[in-house]
């Protein structure tokens, strides 16, 4: 319930900012809007020849609509709430749609000036934007908890490894070749830094604090190596921080499973396994992940300290395939919590990294949509509305401040999209506009009715490629 609710609430919200962007700006430069449709389309009629056209108009009919008694002048706008999801518009008088009265003619959409109709279609995507802006800032002022940058043990022979890391390190400051180092605020902080240098191909410079008075030193953890196409664990294990530094301890043990018939109890903590010392949570799980040869799980000895003493148990872990590559399981959570920090930003400091993250999602987001047009970066990349359903209801059950950090992500991709030279977004019809502007004539008919049917097989191409990751995701 708590997922379909935050879905719900997320998709209503985005798509009100969307419209509501279109609806003001055509207002401010005079244009009539007869309708403004939230969790509605315009589609169909109960009247259709079709019957697709007749279930059209039912799913996507408002509900509930009401004039407001007082609104801008000149204005007659009808408001409209549906129950479709997906849906929202803004209904401006446009002659191309329904013959228009002389007298209101010079309020009609389609007969204003170049930069006005412009800006009407630009102000929706531009609204997205400005909403992440306004949710990241917000994020940065109420402070969220984030594990500090205390690394785990890499895996061994990552990139990581080569590089000098060998776990506890605490990472001070961090910033790419050519670039000023700046303060790691968290791991999550310096997580985001290294999935923009390996999707980028862009080599991160690292500060370890000193520790036992020892001074700092700095490292290059040379990401341009790996190439990488997918944001995705696999990702992070071939540059080998997966993880913040936890201790290795035994959490919930799962009922039935490996470790419970092994002998092992939540609180169990970890000292080696086999002649192997174990020191962090991270390096417990590779460990675990390891106890297979040949497809067949290891019988190992585990030194475990249970209520300050030390014994020794032969634990056996389950074998389970992970994209074709088996690895060992023992059904319990592994790993105590990591230590936290409070990341909060001043007043002005808090507005500037809202603006600076939501331009460098918004570069990330375009770059890695270039990379998939020319087969640099995997389409399954793409997510559709069952991920997004899923990430809404797992970050608002981490709280108030995770749920924003994820309506702000979903506002940069809705303006990114809209703004791509698809002739069915926002984007096509500024691209229409540039052509205009640069040739002193708009787009014919002909030519619009043709890049309209190839924007709509573009966009459901998409929407398929999505929703078929969705569900490998789902039951992969």
């Amino acid at each position: 319930m708590l997922t379909l609710v935050a879905f719900i609430v997320a998709l209503g919200l985005l798509i009100t900012v969307h419209e509501y962007g279109h609806y003001r700006v055509a207002v401010a430069c005079g244009v009539k809007v007869k309708r403004f449709g939230v969790a509605t389309l315009p589609f169909g009629s109960p009247d259709s020849p079709s019957l697709l056209g007749r279930i059209l108009w039912r799913v996507s009919k408002p509900v509930y609509a009401w004039k407001p008694r007082r609104q801008h002048p000149g204005q007659d706008t009808e408001f409209a709430i549906g129950l479709f999801p997906f849906g929202g518009y803004v209904q401006m008088l446009d002659e191309r749609e329904a013959p228009v009265a002389p007298e209101e003619r010079h309020r009609a959409f389609n007969t204003q000036p170049l930069r006005s109709r412009a800006a009407i279609v630009a102000a929706g995507p531009i609204a997205n934007l400005l909403m992440a802006v306004v949710l990241y800032t917000a994020v940065n002022w109420i402070g969220v908890q984030e594990p500090i940058a205390t690394l785990a043990r890499p895996v061994a022979a990552s990139l990581a490894e080569q590089a000098g890391l060998r776990g506890g390190e605490h990472i001070a400051r961090a910033g790419f070749e050519g670039d000023d180092l700046t303060e790691v605020q968290s791991f999550e902080d310096l997580r985001w830094r290294m999935t923009r240098g390996a999707l980028d191909g862009h080599d991160l410079t690292l500060e370890v604090a000193g520790q036992g008075g020892q001074p700092a030193r700095t490292l290059v953890l040379p990401l341009s190596r790996i190439e990488a196409k997918d944001a995705d664990a696999q990702m992070f294990r071939k540059i080998g921080v997966l993880a913040p530094m936890t201790r290795p301890e035994i959490g919930e043990v799962m009922a039935g499973g490996a470790g419970e018939r092994s002998g092992l109890r939540r609180g169990d903590l970890v000292r080696a396994i086999g002649d192997t010392a174990i020191v962090d949570g991270q390096q417990l799980r590779e460990a675990i992940r390891a106890s297979v040869k040949e497809g067949k799980a290891l019988a190992l000895p585990w030194q475990i300290e249970r209520e300050g003493r030390v014994q020794t148990l032969e634990v056996t872990p389950e074998v389970r395939d992970e994209g074709g590559l088996k690895v060992g399981r023992i059904g319990a959570y592994v790993g105590a919590p990591p230590d936290m920090v409070t990341v909060r930003q001043g007043p002005v400091d808090g507005v500037w990294r809202g603006v600076v993250r939501t331009w460098e999602v918004s570069a990330l987001t375009v770059r890695m949509m270039a990379k998939m047009v020319i087969g640099q970066a995997s389409i399954k990349n793409l997510s559709g509305p069952i991920t997004i359903a899923d990430y809404a209801g797992k970050s608002a059950s981490l709280g108030f401040t995770q749920y924003l950090v994820f309506l702000a992500l979903i506002s940069v991709s809705l303006g990114v999209l809209n703004l791509l030279p698809l002739p069915v977004l926002d984007g096509g019809h500024l691209m229409y506009y540039l052509w205009e502007g640069l040739t002193g004539k708009s787009v014919s008919d002909v030519w619009m009715d043709w890049l309209g049917r190839g924007g709509v097989a573009l966009l459901l191409v998409m929407m398929s490629i999505a929703l078929f990751n969705d569900t490998s995701r789902l039951f992969g």
